[in-house]
């Protein structure tokens, strides 16, 4: 499956961005999709993650960004979405999407993904 990551951009803290991952190649209802970051000189770290079809479209979501993102996806447009509010100076980043077909248990873990996409950047000025 191919993915396509594009919404980033630069805002000032406490605004808004809503990221969008497009996939392709593969039913996307197979796929637990999850969103990653990374910012310069640290490890790529998990953000949220939306279940695949039947699992009742279970989510879950890094401490850190808990009551302010919200993940959601559309099985009709094949695209994953990452709502991101109350933005702050730490959330800077380049922000990645991926599928995985791994037990949900495991979903915060980047090594269980199979496919990512190329990244957008978000910057958020102080």
């Amino acid at each position: 499956v191919q993915l396509q990551a594009y919404g980033g951009g630069l805002v000032q803290a406490g605004g808004s961005l809503r990221l969008s991952c497009a996939a392709s190649g593969r039913p996307f209802s197979n796929f637990h999709m999850g969103w990653f970051r990374q910012a310069p000189g640290k490890e790529r770290e998990f953000v949220a993650a939306i279940a695949r079809s039947g699992y009742g479209r279970s989510t879950r979501y890094a401490d850190s960004v808990k009551g302010r993102f919200s993940i959601s996806r559309d099985t009709a447009k094949s695209t994953v979405y990452l709502q991101m509010n109350d933005l702050k100076p730490e959330d800077t980043a380049v922000y990645y999407c991926a599928v995985t077909q791994i037990v949900w248990a495991y979903v915060d873990e980047s090594q269980r993904y199979t496919n990512w996409g190329q990244g957008t950047q978000v910057t958020v000025s102080s």
